[in-house]
């Protein structure tokens, strides 16, 4: 793909803080010689841009990017943007932040776009929608057709890429197999390594507390595959490291000699990541045909179209998708 082309930056949910947030960092952008498109109703991206006094750009026709200059958005039909109350997500919004996502990953399929950029969206509008994907993740490596894909949330201090993301805790244990950790390892390594430009240092996690402590804890999960798919990876060639225990895995001396984690579940990785660097933190999809950024946190309801939202998470998500694009 060419970086002459327009990053596609999805609104997320109408009702969120999405709108404005991609507002504001498609005008960033702009700035910075990075050229977007924001995928949404240009009608509610108007009510948002009045309330809050923020720039709005022209709207470009959907099938030709390429009158996008600096800024530009494409103006999807089928919200009725005077009915959206922010603060209240439904399935009316729900289907709009869907249509987007998809939009956006056909324009990055077809490379109109040089990649995506996804604002937030509410996983029960999706559900309330008729959707069965649990979130961005999953659509996109089924409509990318991605065969071995993982989630890694990524900051300047911390990286965590995920064996299992949107599942229950009780169905944790039965996806933690050999393959399965061998293969997020391998994935996070060769992302992270053309990050960083050399090979990185992976810190592996145990699943159980103490990292099973030899049996121990939890059955055996450890023993029978996380480390030999740690073993695995270094036969490879991968510095893996691990299992560690979970609980003293992210202290400061560790994360000064680990490139990336790899967390068994979504908590494992997050919860520490948003604690150490929640605002500098993008979520990266890798594995997939296509270059997708994201910013780490939700809708934020609660300050919806009121300015106050922090967007160092989405200048964070458009510059490290204009770099890997």
């Amino acid at each position: 793909m060419s970086s002459d082309k327009p990053l596609a930056i999805t609104c997320g949910d109408p009702a969120g803080v999405g709108p404005e947030l991609a507002l504001r960092g498609a005008a960033w952008a702009a700035r910075e010689g990075i050229p977007t498109v924001i995928v949404g109703s240009a009608a509610l991206l108007a009510r948002v841009a009045r309330q809050l006094d923020l720039p709005l750009p022209a709207v470009v026709p959907a099938d030709d990017l390429s009158r996008c200059n600096g800024a530009a958005i494409v103006d999807l039909p089928g919200l009725k943007a005077e009915t959206v109350r922010p603060g209240h997500v439904n399935a009316a919004t729900g289907r709009a932040s869907l249509a987007y996502v998809n939009w956006a990953i056909d324009a990055a399929l077809d490379e109109r776009a040089a990649g995506i950029v996804t604002g937030p969206i509410h996983k029960e509008a999706w559900h309330a929608a008729g959707s069965q994907h649990p979130g961005h993740t999953e659509l996109l490596a089924e409509r990318t057709g991605a065969e071995r894909h993982c989630m890694m949330l990524a900051a300047p201090s911390i990286r965590c890429a995920l064996v299992t993301v949107h599942i229950g805790l009780a169905d944790v244990p039965s996806q933690i197999t050999t393959a399965n950790v061998l293969e997020t390892i391998e994935i996070a390594a060769e992302a992270v390594g053309r990050m960083i430009d050399r090979p990185p240092r992976v810190s592996v996690c145990g699943l159980n507390p103490h990292a099973g402590e030899g049996g121990l804890f939890g059955r055996g999960e450890e023993e029978a595959a996380i480390i030999p798919a740690i073993e695995a990876a270094v036969v490879q060639g991968i510095h893996a490291l691990g299992p560690l225990p979970p609980d003293t895995a992210f202290l400061s001396a560790r994360r000064a000699e680990t490139d990336v984690y790899v967390c068994m579940y979504h908590d494992q990785g997050l919860i520490p990541l948003k604690a150490i660097a929640f605002d500098e933190a993008v979520n990266v999809t890798l594995g997939l045909p296509i270059v997708r950024t994201s910013v780490d946190h939700g809708t934020a309801l609660d300050l919806a179209w009121q300015g106050k939202a922090s967007d160092a998470s989405m200048l964070a998500a458009i510059r490290m998708a204009a770099q890997l694009a």
